[in-house]
């Protein structure tokens, strides 16, 4: 899968352990940053994954900031993107199986770096069921039903 990749300026460290998971799972990955050292307000990366995902230029998407939650808002404004905070590897897999979630997102004030791999780990290897989800996530894509 291609997987784009990006945090804040608080989740470097982190993101750089969860591109190597990924990496180390036999998944292309394109890290856009920030660099260490340089100061990045969430919502941009936010929102240029959530563009990049839901415009089909990748088929996942990762996020890293203080605690997923402002890179996850930032993501799920643009339509398409579905993205879920996780802090444990079975709301990561479920938000796939269940949810279509395309972009995950995680909290580097929150989670180490064992358990962020763990939870990228769940999050890539699950599918989506479909089913009586579909239906569901359906919703979620035109919430005026």
């Amino acid at each position: 899968m291609k997987i784009v990749i990006a945090s804040d300026h608080a989740g470097v460290d982190l993101r750089q352990e969860m591109a190597d998971e990924a990496r180390s799972l036999g998944h292309e990955v394109v890290d856009l940053g920030p660099a260490p050292g340089e100061s990045l307000d969430y919502p941009v990366n936010g929102a240029k994954v959530g563009r990049l995902v839901a415009g089909g230029e990748y088929d996942l998407g990762l996020l890293v900031c203080g605690t997923g939650v402002g890179i996850s808002l930032a993501a799920n404004k643009i339509r398409g993107a579905r993205a879920v905070v996780c802090s444990e590897p079975y709301t990561a897999r479920l938000a796939r199986q269940h949810n279509n979630a395309n972009i995950l997102a995680v909290g580097a004030r929150v989670v180490g770096s064992g358990l962020a791999r763990q939870i990228v780990a769940d999050f890539l290897a699950a599918e989506f069921e479909g089913g009586r989800h579909a239906r569901r996530v359906a919703m979620i894509e035109n919430p005026d039903h």
